[in-house]
């Protein structure tokens, strides 16, 4: 048979057993310290998205004529803008065959942000 000061034991055992185990996780992830894969994944195609973005702005602005440029591509609709950048390589990054079509819509909104 058990004694009461032995349950009471037992159940600060599972406590702590149950505190050890759950907040270093929670800890972890929560702060950010630890990350899961898809999560590290999304971060890096995000942060892909937006040099690459850069990249195509940049290279439309350094192309000649930009100003002249700029005001005609502001002129087209949405998949005219995605074919411009397209046809004029500014959206292609290097290794690439052809530009994807997220840094086209991203790259695109910048450029019509652009004065």
């Amino acid at each position: 048979m058990t004694t009461p000061e032995a349950m009471n034991n037992y159940q600060n055992l599972a406590i702590a057993l149950f505190i050890g185990l759950a907040l270093p996780p929670a800890l972890g992830f929560g702060t950010g310290y630890w990350v899961t894969k898809e999560s590290a994944d999304r971060k890096v195609s995000e942060a892909a998205l937006r040099v690459g973005t850069t990249i195509c702005v940049a290279q439309f602005a350094s192309a000649p004529n930009y100003q002249e440029r700029l005001k005609e591509f502001k002129a087209l609709e949405y998949s005219a803008k995605r074919n411009a950048l397209e046809k004029g390589g500014w959206a292609k990054m290097p290794g690439e065959e052809k530009a994807s079509d997220a840094l086209k819509d991203a790259c695109s909104g910048k450029l019509d942000a652009l004065t």
